[in-house]
């Protein structure tokens, strides 16, 4: 009697198949010719791209406001309106960029919005101060030189 393949055969086939399809699935970065290491390189420099000093300093600088959103990867912060107990008329928001991994002072940018209640009790935008963004500026960076310095004396 003659050897005859029968459906056994192809089911092995198919699981066998089916196996090593998802066996190479399961692989994470294809390393063909060498490129795995480059493509996990690439994947370890798309962390965090901001100044762990300049992160800090602005937290703690604008710790006083509400914070609305903080995005470490982005590298910006979104405070909510702060109204000075003082001056319940006017209220104050601001956006930090953190620009560069390295503390430098053009790796920061800052913008302040400002709003006054008018008489009918709505809030109107107003432009704030021309020194208050570079004030806020100037304090996070000495506050960020601060933090290195005490993090390098140990």
């Amino acid at each position: 009697m003659p050897f005859v393949r029968g459906s056994w055969v192809r089911g092995v086939s198919a699981g066998v198949l089916a196996l090593s399809l998802v066996g190479l699935s399961a692989c994470g970065t294809p390393r063909i010719f060498g490129r795995g290491q480059e493509a996990q390189a690439a994947q370890a420099q798309t962390g965090i791209g901001v100044n762990g000093y300049l992160w800090r300093a602005t937290l703690d600088t604008l710790s006083f406001m509400p914070l609305a959103s903080a995005d470490p990867y982005g590298g910006v912060i979104i405070t909510d309106w702060y109204t000075n107990p003082e001056k319940p008329d006017e209220r104050f928001k601001a956006t930090v960029y953190i620009l560069d991994a390295r503390l430098r002072a053009d790796g920061l940018n800052v913008a302040i919005f400002k709003q006054n209640r008018d008489a009918g009790g709505n809030w109107v935008d107003a432009p704030p101060a021309t020194q208050t963004e570079t004030d806020i500026e100037n304090a996070i960076l000495t506050r960020a030189r601060q933090l290195r310095l005490s993090n390098i004396r140990g």
